[in-house]
This record gives structure tokens, sequence and C-alpha cells, in this order.
């Protein structure tokens, strides 16, 4: 008894990863990337990896194909051959798998495989933008707060003065290389079980340039430029920290043949501060006062960026107390304005007294209601306790 077997037909959506709902581009981006992923001469001697490289060629041919894509929408299939699907894929029907005969826009898309493939560029000896460059600059904490002008000093490659930038000796010119003939890569055609492919390298003879200096210049050696010491001036904006980094475009390498020329980077490094610690644009500091200052209160000197400032504290002033000045601290760079200065107040116990400052210390030790005695804690001792001492 013979029985019907019908062949379920294949997700091509699924297969290359994109909803039913995908544009055109969402399918060819798809489809490139998988048949990059999958090409067996990314992936020799791998049978699974061939097998999907036909599926995915598969689904492609016919959701690239609107008509095509609308039947396989509504009937599940592309033909109506009475095997659902293709009745079998062959890869002599994409026109030899080479041309692509018929298939609009496969030739742009394998063309882009192969290059990444291969390492070919395209349009490798058109303008390439110069390399970008690097300079490590150290600043002091004052100049880091305010800003300044710094004359840095770089070696970097300029055009050859002798030759121009050409590379050949003055009086001669490059000629076009003879292995490319001046397009700067070789095409290689490769035949395998898929069909013919013509793959993209650059060419060895002059690396990818398509040219050849036959006489190089003297001075350059035939690089068309030489390396000389650059004397650059840089504004520095008031408020930059370590870490910071300051773009200056245009200032790196020169480009090649026209192109565009790299930028540098200033990486700044800001020197610690032997008073101040910085937070944000806020700084802070420790300021020292005697015992008696603490408890009588008066005027005190607290350093800040511009010098010392004059301070007025109350009458019985804790240790640890922390005293705000509005406006001291570091200029913002966006925004405008300053940050602010924090003074934590320590307060200096004596360690060596006179015997007439024992003395008095002990007349006040009577006046508290202190008991002196030996074997007791003494006035100074519970002073110091106080104190933090």
């Amino acid at each position: 008894m013979w029985k019907v077997v019908r062949q379920v037909a294949k997700d091509y959506y699924a297969i290359l990863g994109v909803s039913k709902n995908a544009t055109d581009e969402e399918i060819k981006s798809a489809f490139r990337k998988l048949a990059l992923k999958y090409h067996p001469d990314k992936n020799p001697g791998d049978k699974n990896a061939e097998e999907k490289f036909k599926e995915i060629n598969e689904a492609y041919q016919v959701l690239s194909d609107p008509q095509k894509r609308a039947q396989y929408d509504q009937f599940g299939t592309a033909d109506f051959n009475g095997q659902g699907g293709f009745g079998g894929f062959d890869p002599s029907n994409f026109g030899g798998f080479g041309g692509f005969g018929g298939f609009e826009g496969f030739s742009d898309i394998f063309g882009d495989i192969f290059g990444d493939m291969f390492g070919a560029r395209r349009q490798k000896n058109g303008p390439q933008r110069g390399a970008d460059l690097e300079y490590n600059l150290e600043l002091t904490f004052e100049e880091a707060a305010f800003g300044v002008k710094k004359d840095i000093e770089i070696y970097r490659y300029e055009s050859c003065d002798k030759c121009h930038g050409t590379g050949a000796k003055p009086g001669t010119s490059p000629k076009a290389c003879p292995k490319c003939n001046g397009t700067g890569q070789i095409k290689t055609q490769r035949n395998t079980p898929f069909g013919s492919f013509v793959s993209v390298t650059t060419c060895d003879r002059c690396y990818g340039e398509g040219r050849v200096i036959e006489t190089p210049c003297p001075n350059c050696g035939g690089k068309g430029k030489v390396r000389k010491k650059k004397i650059i001036s840089i504004n520095i904006p008031a408020g930059v920290d370590t870490g910071n980094t300051i773009p200056l475009r245009g200032e790196g390498e020169p480009g090649l043949r026209g192109g565009a020329p790299g930028d540098l980077y200033i990486n700044i490094k800001v020197k610690p501060h032997k008073i101040f610690q910085r937070k944000g644009f806020d700084i802070t500091c420790e300021v020292s006062i005697s015992f008696i200052k603490a408890i009588l209160g008066g005027e005190i000197a607290i350093p800040t960026l511009e010098g010392e400032e004059k301070y007025t504290i109350v009458p019985g002033t804790q240790p640890g107390t922390i005293v705000r000045l509005k406006g001291k601290g570091i200029n913002k760079i966006r925004g405008g304005g300053r940050g602010d200065l924090f003074a934590e107040l320590k307060v200096e116990i004596p360690k060596k007294l006179t015997e007439k400052q024992k003395e008095l210390l002990n007349k006040l030790a009577v006046e508290f209601g202190e008991d002196i005695k030996e074997g007791k804690k003494s006035f100074m001792d519970k002073f110091k306790d106080a104190f933090g001492g």
C-alpha cells in the first residue's frame, strides 16, 4: 500500500532570524551576516556549516523576491511542484553561484562578504585618515583648578620637504604597480562545489597602494613623510581633573593620499596637593587651632587656593567642626561658578608646659571644680580627653 508523505515547509523567516514583518533591508542584512558566518571557505570540511549555508541561500532566494515572498506568506511555499518548498535546493539555480544571475543584490552582498573574508578593502589606494596620537600631561593642583596655557612637544610625521610627499626622488615619480595594474588588489578565482567564486586580496607588491616607487627619495626613504618635532599650544580649561581627556582635532598623524589627519588626545593627570583634597568641584583641608582659641573663640586663618582667608570662630568650638567657605573650591567646567572649600578644625593640645602655665591651669582647674589630687585624672588629662588629645 502506497503512502503519500507531505514535506513540511521550511520557516524561512526563522532560518534568517527575522520577523515576518521584516523589511527588505533587514532581510538582506541578516542574510549577509549568516552567509559570512557559514560560508564553506570559512568552515572547511564542516558539513553542518555547508548545509546551513545552502539553507540560508534558499531562504534568501524566496524572501528577497517580492512575488515569491507573497506566495510563500500565503501558501507556505514559493512554487507548486507538489513537494512543498523548492523540491530540493540546487545551487545551480543561482546561475553558477558566481554571478548570481537574475537575483538582484546578490553580487553586492557577496562582494562585501568576500571583502570581509579575505581581508580585502575597497578603495585601498584611496584617501586614508591619519592615526590618532596621545599625550600625557601632568598639571599642578592650581593649574587644574584655574586653567592654564601649556606648550607641549610631540613628534609626528610631516610631509617630506624634498619629495613633497610623493616618496619618489625629486625628478622622478611613482609608477603604477605592474602586478595589480594600479588597483592595489589581486583577484583570484576559486572553484568550489557550489560554483565559482572570486576572492579579492591586497596586492603583496604595492601593499594596496596601487603604485611602486622605483627610485625612493633619499630624505624620507620613499615614505613621503619624515618624523619631526612639533610644539603645540593648548588652553587647558579650568576645572579639569585626573582622567579627563582633551581632544585636539587634526593634530594627529597626517592622512594618506589626501586623507584627513588624525586627532591628538591630551590625557590629564593632576599632582596631589600638600594641603587640599579634591571631591568633585569642592576641596577639603584640615586647620589646626589652639585649645585656648577653641575655648574663647576668635579669628583664625584658613588656607584657600588664593591664599589665607580670615574667619572668626565662636567660643567653645568643638574639635571636628567643619567650616564652609562658599565659592572657594574648583572652577566648574560647565555651568560656571566654583565649588566650595570645607575646612575641618583640629584642636591642638600642648605637649610641653612651663611651670607658670601649669600653675595657671591648676588655678583654672580649681575654678572649674576639678579634683587635681594625685592618683586621679588631672585637669590636663581630662582636657585632652575632651578635645581628642
